[in-house]
Order: C-alpha cells, then structure tokens, then sequence
C-alpha cells in the first residue's frame, strides 16, 4: 500500500519577511572609518603608497576587524602632514623620527615649523633666476660677441628650451667684474669651483658641530626657541666671519709664497730678462 503524500503547509502570510528582517545585515564600517581603497580616493594617495607609509612606520597602522583593515581621521590627517613634511623636502624617515617625537610629547608641530622656517630662510639671497639672452646681456653689462657661449661654456649659465638659468646672478656679475680686471672667465670659474669645495665643506663642518653643542653652548637648553635664537644670532655672524677668516688665510697663503720666492718666477714668467 502506497504512503499517502503529506499535504504541504504553507508557511504564514509575512513569515518570510519576518524571516528576512530577524537576518542580520552585512556589518558596515562606521561613518569615520575608512577601507583602504576608501582612505586612498579621500586623500588620494595611493594605496601602495599608504602600505610604504605604515611600513616605514610613519603612518599608524589601522584596526582590523575580522579581514578587513579600518582607518580613521587621524590617517587622513597625517597623509595630509606627511605630504606637506614631504613638499618642505623631508625624507620618509625623518618624517617618521619627527612625529614620533610628537607622539610622546617631546615636540610640539608649531613649534618645529617656526624653527624650520627659520633655518629655510636664505643666507645669501641670492636665487636663480630663468631669463632671456636680452636679460642675461643686460645682467652682464655686455653686448660683446660670443659672450654668452662663454658664460654657458664656463657654466655660469645654463640653456634651458630657449632660455638661460643663471644660478647665481651675484657670481656671475663677480666673474665679469674680474673679466675687466684681467682675470679670464675661466680662470674665475675655476676659482669659483674650487671656494665652493672647499668651503662646502667646511660649511658641512661646521653645521654638524653646532648641532651636536645644541644645548651645551649652541642654545641655552636644546628647545627649539633656544636653538631658533642661536640660529638668528649666528646668521649674519657666520658670514662676517667667513668673509674675515678667508681673507686672513689668502693673506697668510700669499705671504708664503711671496717668502718663498714662487712669486717672483710668477711676475718674470713672462718677462724673460733683457740681455
């Protein structure tokens, strides 16, 4: 004998909607936490570019929940100083160093940015400047012919797509004030490399001394308003003293050689004696 079918039930009118509604919905993130892909269309920065971040340890790392990785405000606002550490020319890592010391307190944001921009400003105003061959001939005073192969020729400028860079229009109007004294534009660019040198590296020298006295006689105590005052101090020091301990040191090299005798084989070079 066959099994009779059991009828089938059909379930109450709105169970399935309530069925439906006792469901939990897909967990979303709050209004103020970010995925990656959203932090990175809000800053656009990219998102390989935020993993380096976080990997050089100058981002946070975000909260996971589950598998998924949530940033807050405060990653979209150290994107933000990062890029702008990043355009006043700071490295990734000095970055990192820089708001680490913010985290514990040791350093307050404003404050480095005064000190910052006091270090910026410039020592020797004196910038470059993009002109034409009209501008560069009227910078030197001179029509002359074949005058600006010669500054290009002994990079005191530059062609650049129809122009001319002159990195510094205070040695070049030197070089030719030496040109008219007798003093070739080679020769005086040569004496131009050789002071940038050297005193390249003393300047290197000597910055790297101060910052390791900060504190102990560079600045009173190592807070950025004492060392901001040694700073501008020592800026129209520093040149004063450069320009006197040249001068002593080419005196002093000049007397040596004049002792010497090698200055007299100069001066007759070219003046053999009369028989």
């Amino acid at each position: 004998m066959t099994a009779m079918a059991k009828p089938r039930v059909e379930p109450p009118r709105g169970a399935e909607e309530a069925d439906d509604a006792a469901s939990p919905a897909p967990a979303q993130p709050p209004a103020d936490e970010y995925t990656i892909d959203d932090l990175a269309a809000r800053t656009r920065v990219p998102s390989r570019t935020i993993r380096f971040y976080q990997a050089k340890g100058a981002l946070p790392r975000p909260i996971v929940r589950g598998r998924t990785a949530y940033y807050g405000p405060a990653h979209v606002e150290r994107l933000k100083l990062i890029a702008d550490l990043q355009d006043r020319g700071l490295t990734i890592r000095a970055i990192r160093d820089l708001v680490s010391r913010i985290e514990r307190g040791d350093l307050e944001l404003g404050t480095w940015l005064g000190v910052e921009e006091q270090l910026k400003r410039p020592w020797a105003n004196d910038g470059a400047r993009l002109m034409s061959e009209e501008e560069l001939r009227a910078l030197a005073g001179s029509d002359r012919p074949g005058l600006v192969g010669e500054l290009v020729r002994h990079g005191l400028a530059e062609r650049q797509q129809g122009a001319f860079l002159v990195r510094s229009s205070a040695l070049l109007k030197l070089a030719l004030e030496l040109e008219a004294a007798g003093v070739e534009l080679e020769i005086a660019s040569r004496a131009g490399e050789l002071l940038r040198k050297h005193v390249g590296r003393a300047a290197h020298d000597v910055v790297e001394y101060l910052v390791e006295q900060a504190g102990r006689g560079f600045g009173r105590a190592e807070t950025p308003d004492d060392i901001g005052r040694a700073i501008s101090a020592i800026r129209p020091k520093a040149l004063e003293a450069a320009a006197v301990i040249f001068g002593q040191e080419i005196e002093r090299t000049l007397g040596a050689m004049i002792q010497s005798g090698q200055f007299v084989k100069v001066t007759s070079r070219k003046h053999p004696k009369k028989s």
